[in-house]
């Protein structure tokens, strides 16, 4: 009697768990989003992690959560993504935070400061060090949610179709380059121009500007640059880990389930770390090519840095006696640079010094 009793118990427990799985996957809602990048999908390593996010999401939800990702002026032109997700055009933005300098300077510290983070101190500050809270107070006022959703790590300095040795090279120069950047480089003398990605190179042919920056190698080669820029500088001090934003609309995430909340913030911070392991595996190869190609490859003079460092101080100043929200947030990305550099001048300077010269020995 009761080996029967325990086996009918067993048979029903086992029919409530089959309707209980089941029950619970349906009362998932069904949630379908429309993601705008910043990037054409040519450059597929960057325009690539909104499909990753895309991906992630639909396979975490069994489907439920589908996010349909739009390339570059899609849906929007690059320059109106805030705008378009801030007004629920669309719900989410993939692009870099400093293309919306414009609207208001704080936005560029979301990607990049001029001499601010490398890419390890970046994901530090904004995971660990209060960054991305403090852009999110920010970003609430525009009426959007931010989360960090991609790196290009260390960037470089430029296309130019003349060598830069001086900061008198500088002089009148017309260099594709904006944001704070564009502020930095127009203290030294140059001219920046704001160009969409897809216009540098016909800007470059054309003679229409001197000079360019985009992202680094891997992309560069693909942009074609080398063709009618010959002289290649590095580093671009003003993009020392560039941060790609993933941009919600706040109303919207704020109405989005707990759950699908928790994996799309998994999903972006696995963009993140992705795409900064494809450009560091894509980047020595690309380079090879274009050096094997004839590009010439230039470092900034130590004079240039030096101006630059010291204009990009002034730019600070300037900007945060008019802007409270930017001297927040910059003062933050300053006093953790100057802490993280305690630490990685002990460490990863030194072994990196040494074993940059000790592998040509094998």
């Amino acid at each position: 009697m009761k080996r029967r009793q325990f086996l009918q118990a067993t048979a029903i427990g086992a029919a409530s768990t089959a309707v209980a799985a089941p029950a619970i996957a349906q009362s998932m809602p069904e949630v379908k989003w429309r993601l705008q990048s910043g990037f054409p999908k040519s450059l597929d390593t960057i325009y690539g992690g909104a499909e990753v996010i895309a991906k992630f999401v639909s396979e975490a939800t069994d489907g439920k959560f589908q996010i349909q990702a739009f390339a570059a002026g899609e849906v929007v032109p690059q320059p109106q993504i805030a705008d378009a997700v801030g007004n629920g055009t669309v719900e989410l933005g993939h692009t870099c935070s400093y293309y919306y300098f414009g609207k208001d300077p704080t936005f560029a510290l979301g990607t990049a400061a001029p001499f601010g983070l490398n890419a390890r101190q970046m994901n530090a500050w904004l995971y660990q060090g209060g960054g991305n809270d403090l852009l999110n107070e920010f970003y609430a006022k525009h009426n959007l949610y931010g989360m960090p959703a991609g790196n290009t790590g260390v960037q470089m300095g430029g296309w130019f179709r003349k060598e830069i040795k001086t900061v008198q090279d500088l002089q009148g120069l017309k260099m594709r380059i904006a944001g704070i950047a564009g502020l930095v480089m127009q203290k030294l003398g140059a001219v920046p121009q704001q160009i969409p990605g897809g216009d540098i190179y016909p800007a470059l042919e054309r003679g229409t500007i001197d000079a360019a920056e985009w992202v680094g190698p891997y992309d560069d080669e693909k942009l074609g640059f080398s063709k009618v820029a010959p002289y290649y500088y590095y580093p671009g001090f003003w993009e020392g880990g560039p941060a790609i934003h993933l941009f919600v609309n706040q109303g919207k995430w704020k109405e989005l389930p707990k759950a699908y909340q928790a994996i799309l913030t998994t999903a972006s911070a696995y963009a993140n770390n992705d795409m900064l392991a494809k450009y560091d595996a894509r980047n020595p190869a690309a380079l090879r090519r274009l050096l094997g190609a004839g590009t010439q490859l230039r470092p900034y003079s130590q004079e240039i840095l030096e101006a630059a460092y010291k204009a990009t101080n002034e730019v600070y100043d300037e900007v945060s006696a008019k802007n409270a929200d930017f001297k927040k947030v910059i003062d933050s990305v300053k006093g953790f640079r100057n802490e993280e550099y305690l630490w990685f001048q002990v460490a990863e300077y030194a072994y990196d010094t040494f074993m940059i010269r000790a592998r040509a020995r094998g």
